[in-house]
């Protein structure tokens, strides 16, 4: 591809998604693409008993998918859940080969026999209805048609960070779990850490006084740069890969390894620090100020050390509420030293300690408010709790997930304007009533 169409391709899809943002909305439900199977829930969805086994599936085995499968095998194996993998799937072979032997590892030797479908299409999995919930563990342009899909068949899911590739498409997921009434829990594990409910108790009874303004930060760095995941050199697409799956609703193009296998540098796959970072931290800060759409978002930032990626390797955003306050998040993949997470009030500030919330007071109201130190104690592991929590809300459908999809949609607006802000160089305005991006 020549520089000039790399140019004539980036202008391209920023014109696509200024006319997408200009429609988006509560009627932007009504269009965009559909799922590609009308789905009947009649007999699909399965009401799992307090002592029944939850089934799982799993869509998507590379790097992450295996990670959360053998958390799972693992809490099966100990009997910390009662529940089975019994469907894997991925586009590429030996990650679905592997994924199935993983699996099989749930039971004792000689059990395992036809007890975990590895499947090519995912669609062939969530036509399978002893399914119960579906962990999507995809890159993030396939994370809005899948989720969609699998509510539609029936299925709660646990749906990896970020909620969805752009804007619009939160609206739908959001919709779809609204109408379907699934349980959807957003795989940002740190939500499940008790600190940050204890903090929010803290604002809410008013500690530090009205919030003015937070900041927090994803900071990394390496010598060969974020993102660059081995490449297999043995994969070969039409022979163990499927690429056209891969692409899916992605644009066309040629096969390119780099693109398989490092996809989080490539826009068409991802937003880079904004939505493969970002959710992390703002998930849990809006767990601590309430969660709300922004008013206004800019960002700024740009590719500074490591030229082998579309997305920028620093990335920083301002973001506006309408209960008035600021929220400033700082990133960067080539330089690791961050802002430490700090909520600021008008009367007093939070910080986060490794075992306990400081309450600071500022100066001016030192007579006031007394410093305090809130010890907790620090979770073992946010990923099982995360697990866990999950599937408790799957059995007793009061609960709700530790990262729901309310909190998640009003994050992915944020990380989804700041992209844009920064493909298109411009403030983004949001209208929190109508849902729309007005500018």
């Amino acid at each position: 591809m020549t520089e000039q169409e790399k140019k004539d391709g980036l202008v391209g899809r920023r014109r696509f998604l200024r006319s997408a943002l200009a429609t988006a909305g509560v009627a932007s439900i009504a269009g965009g693409w559909k799922p590609s199977k009308a789905y009947s829930l009649a007999g699909s969805q399965r009401v799992v008993g307090a002592n029944e086994r939850i089934n799982i599936g799993i869509i998507g085995t590379g790097g992450m998918g295996n990670t959360h499968l053998g958390y799972l095998v693992e809490a099966i194996r100990r009997k910390e859940e009662n529940a089975a993998v019994i469907g894997v799937c991925d586009i590429f072979e030996p990650r679905r080969l592997r994924a199935q032997e993983t699996a099989f590892r749930q039971w004792d030797d000689g059990q395992a026999a036809g007890k975990v479908e590895a499947h090519h299409d995912y669609r062939k999995l969530l036509e399978n209805k002893d399914i119960d919930v579906v962990w999507i563990v995809t890159p993030d342009h396939w994370h809005a048609k899948q989720a969609i899909e699998a509510m539609e068949a029936g299925k709660d899911i646990y749906l990896e960070k970020p909620m969805t590739r752009y804007v619009t498409e939160a609206h739908q997921v959001y919709q779809t779990a609204i109408r379907t009434q699934r349980v959807v829990q957003i795989g940002s594990q740190w939500t499940s850490e008790p600190k940050w409910r204890i903090a929010a108790q803290l604002v809410a009874e008013g500690k530090i006084g009205k919030v003015v303004w937070s900041q927090t930060s994803y900071c990394r760095n390496s010598r060969e740069g974020e993102w660059n995941y081995g490449i297999d050199p043995n994969a070969k697409p039409g022979v163990n890969l499927d690429w056209d799956a891969f692409l899916g609703p992605a644009p066309k193009r040629p096969w390119d390894p780099e693109r398989f296998f490092r996809w989080r540098k490539f826009w068409d796959y991802s937003g880079g620090i904004a939505t493969d970072l970002f959710p992390h931290m703002l998930h849990t800060l809006f767990l601590v100020i309430g969660p709300e759409f922004p008013t206004r978002v800019v960002a700024i930032g740009g590719i500074f050390v490591h030229y082998d990626r579309e997305v920028p390797d620093t990335f920083h955003l301002m973001a506006e509420f309408p209960s008035g306050h600021i929220v400033v998040v700082a990133g960067s993949t080539a330089n690791e030293r961050g802002l430490e997470t700090l909520i600021r009030g008008h009367k007093g500030n939070l910080e986060f300690g490794l075992n306990a919330i400081m309450i600071r007071p500022e100066r001016v109201y030192a007579d006031e408010l007394d410093p305090q130190k809130i010890p907790f104690e620090p979770i073992g592991d946010p990923l099982k709790a995360h697990h866990k929590n999950f599937l408790e809300c799957v059995r007793d459908r009061t609960k709700t997930p530790n990262c729901p999809i309310d909190l998640a949609y009003k994050v992915m607006i944020v990380v989804g304007l700041a992209e844009l802000s920064y493909r298109e160089g411009r403030m983004k305005i949001f209208d929190p009533n109508t849902k729309r991006v007005i500018a």
